[in-house]
């Protein structure tokens, strides 16, 4: 493929990833007005949320064989379509069990859009193309998480909480008929037959941890739930991988993980990405807890990270070109650790325009981590085995997404609790908080000191 056509097909994908992850977070700040409307409460409809959440995770594993068995073409564009209608079945509920009904049906179309779309970019993209087409699939994951709760109540105090998922019926549409244009037939071989055991396994599995993240954060839940949650979800953990490596077909290929490149990846990686994930998480919280600052200001603040996310993007490639993905990774782990660790020393006085500057240069760095990281992840993965190591890196990306609002939320309450605090956080809980952020982000770097100085110098000729 072309590398221009190569680019608008990424950037088709991207639009597609952004509803699918604006929709995981934009209905938080809306749900006080649907409760009012749908004859519910706030804590009845936040199984809106959970029954997205769990569905998304469950389907991610077989989006793989699926599109084996299917064709990425059409399972993409179906998928999308599900989501389409799936948000319009959300805006025109008119009880909560239609509501949760609708989430559940676009959590699918979701959970298939995604490493299926991911998929085609890294069928159809030539290696040394490779870092411009994941840089544009990296901004949604960045970005939705910050504009959707301020999206969402926005909507929800001037138009209609409805329109939360009305927007995304011209947007969709416009998307689906781009996709039919754009998105080229691909023959990824014969499909394998399914394994319905790892399905089960990995299903509940990823159930039982998802679960368990969400009642993490639940107050009203005891704290017996989300630890016997996570217990199930251990066990299916460990009954899933002794299952792959014992099938003669199982759903993804343990022998992935034999790779270098790849397995350093998600294992240091999903660490990092849990902690990026959690950023936008305690930023808020602090400035409206820690510094009483209402939540439009708190918002808009966190928008610095936005700003930064997407700043770096022309300067992503050039970079890697330069200087190796090792070299870069190191160097910006520092980087990320340091913002972390200026973040504990914000407070109340701190001006405003060295804030927005700290999470400016924040946002860049996260979003280079992110893009280095995602790219890296493929470098050596050949094409047949493209499938499976998109499947693994989709269900590592999902679940770092919810870890790392859980684990901001455990080390702030720990925080707490040594500091001898009660009830809302203070400043101080938040600076502990930050610090121990940071040390883990620096932990990242033992992973990536085992990369080889040339990883990933396949995907680009660095200039000398």
């Amino acid at each position: 493929m072309k590398p221009i056509a190569a680019n608008r097909l990424a950037f088709l994908i991207a639009g597609a990833f952004f509803m699918e992850f604006l929709d995981g977070s934009i209905i938080a700040t809306a749900l006080p007005r649907m409760a009012d409307s749908l004859g519910g409460t706030a804590i009845a409809l936040h199984v809106g949320i959970t029954a997205y959440l769990l569905t998304v995770a469950v389907f991610i594993l077989p989006g793989g064989w699926v599109a084996e068995r299917f064709g990425p073409r059409i399972v993409f564009t179906s998928a999308m379509a599900t989501f389409i209608f799936g948000s319009m079945l959300c805006g025109l509920a008119e009880s909560v069990p239609q509501f949760v009904a609708a989430r559940v049906l676009q959590g699918f179309g979701g959970a298939m859009m995604v490493p299926v779309g991911r998929l085609i970019v890294l069928r159809t993209t030539e290696k040394s193309k490779l870092m411009q087409s994941i840089a544009m699939l990296i901004w949604p994951a960045l970005t939705a998480p910050l504009l959707g709760p301020p999206l969402g109540g926005f909507l929800s105090e001037h138009a209609s909480w409805r329109w939360i998922f009305f927007i995304n019926l011209p947007l969709g549409a416009v998307g689906l008929s781009l996709a039919f244009l754009m998105v080229p037939k691909i023959d990824l071989g014969t499909a394998r037959p399914f394994d319905w055991t790892g399905f089960l396994f990995g299903a509940l599995m990823l159930a039982g941890i998802t679960a368990s993240l969400d009642q993490f954060g639940n107050h009203e839940a005891p704290r017996g739930i989300p630890l016997a949650l996570a217990a199930v979800g251990m066990v299916f953990t460990v009954l899933f991988v002794r299952h792959i490596h014992r099938h003669a077909h199982p759903l993804v290929n343990p022998a992935t993980f034999k790779i270098d490149t790849f397995r350093l990846v998600m294992f240091g990686g999903t660490l990092t990405r849990m902690i990026i994930s959690a950023v936008p998480f305690i930023l808020p919280l602090m400035f409206q807890l820690g510094f009483g600052l209402p939540a439009t200001d708190a918002g808009l603040l966190v928008l610095a990270l936005f700003a930064g996310n997407l700043g770096i993007k022309p300067a992503t490639t050039p970079i890697l070109k330069r200087f190796s993905f090792r070299r870069v990774l190191l160097v910006n782990a520092v980087l990320q650790a340091a913002t972390l660790f200026a973040c504990a020393l914000l407070t109340p006085q701190t001006p405003t325009p060295v804030v927005l500057v700290l999470l400016l240069i924040s946002g860049a760095s996260r979003s280079m981590q992110f893009t280095c990281l995602s790219t890296l992840a493929f470098a050596d993965v050949p094409q047949a085995e493209m499938p499976s190591a998109n499947t693994l890196f989709s269900v590592s990306m999902q679940l770092a997404l919810g870890l790392g609002v859980a684990v901001g939320a455990l080390i702030l309450q720990a925080a707490g609790s040594v500091l001898g605090d009660s009830g809302t956080p203070t400043i101080a809980d938040f600076h502990a908080t930050f610090v121990v952020m940071g040390v883990l982000m620096l932990l990242t770097m033992i992973d990536t000191l085992q990369l080889h100085p040339s990883a990933g110098s396949n995907l680009a000729q660095r200039k000398a």
